[in-house]
């Protein structure tokens, strides 16, 4: 049977019509992954993220120190404990909430994992950042990595809701600051007054030598005191020279405050532009 023009029109327009029904279900779709990426990018950016071992049970590479902003997050030396943040507080779920329950009640798993709550204030490692789009855990999933505390490091993660609607990247960090911030350099809060260093101890003989870098070197004081008569110059200490056993004091008196700090375990860790030391109960051990 031949359709009219009339018919032709009526079955363009359905057409069309199906068309612009399809766009109208794909593009808020395809805005909102827009939405997604660039608030992952963003947050990645804000808080940089600390790789952990395979096992989980030492760091590779130090991120940024978190400082926790609110109290209750539950964590666990073992697989980890799940918690999520809603209308202020921090509240434990699934099996790591059970578990805490026992302890109320004083009821102790011989094979349950060691758990415990840490409080605003205290300190960790921000491993993962992950952006959920769907389902009950619509929002950002932010996952924990403490030090070594009584032998072991506790694991956990966060699940901070968006609500409703999706939130800009910048409105995302400012959730996100609800929970965590990231520490200050530990030189920030230092006197504005620099003191004048002292020169570190000379390395016995024999004991391995590691020159710093020319960027290194410390600065020429405005009036450098006079040195003493009775030191031949010969045997004067080599500002130059950061060596094995040197302690904490000595090589800060050297070359200054690092850029950052790092604690992994029993091992201390001074970053400076490009070098780093590396301290094993208060002596150089490793510089590289």
């Amino acid at each position: 049977m031949r359709l009219s023009q009339g018919d032709t029109r009526m079955k363009t327009y359905k057409i069309r019509n199906g068309f612009v029904a399809v766009l109208a279900v794909l593009l808020p779709s395809a805005a909102y992954g827009q939405g997604v990426a660039a608030i992952q990018y963003k947050l990645q950016s804000e808080y940089p993220l600390t790789k952990v071992t395979d096992d989980q049970t030492d760091i590779v590479t130090a991120g940024s120190v978190m400082v926790l902003q609110k109290d209750k997050v539950m964590m666990s030396a073992g697989s980890g404990c799940s918690n999520v943040y809603k209308d202020g507080k921090i509240t434990a779920t699934g099996g790591c909430k059970v578990s805490n329950k026992l302890k109320v009640f004083h009821i102790t798993q011989d094979d349950a994992d060691a758990t415990r709550n840490f409080v605003a204030g205290e300190k960790f490692w921000l491993t993962r950042i992950e952006v959920k789009d769907s389902g009950k855990e619509h929002g950002v999933v932010l996952s924990f990595f403490s030090d070594v505390i009584d032998d072991d490091r506790f694991k956990g993660n966060v699940l901070i809701p968006f609500g409703a609607s999706m939130p800009t990247p910048e409105e995302a960090v400012k959730l996100v600051a609800e929970v965590i911030t990231v520490a200050a350099s530990d030189g920030a809060s230092q006197d504005a007054q620099p003191q004048q260093p002292a020169p570190p101890s000379r390395p016995p003989a024999g004991a391995p030598r590691f020159r710093r870098p020319a960027a290194f070197a410390a600065p020429v004081p405005a009036q450098a005191a006079p040195a003493p008569l009775d030191i031949p110059p010969a045997t004067a200490p080599d500002p130059s020279v950061v060596s094995e056993g040197q302690s904490t004091d000595q090589i800060i008196a050297a070359m200054g405050q690092p850029l950052r700090k790092a604690k992994v375990g029993t091992k201390d860790i001074y970053y400076y532009k490009d070098l780093k030391v590396t301290f094993v109960d208060g002596k150089v051990t490793d510089v590289q």
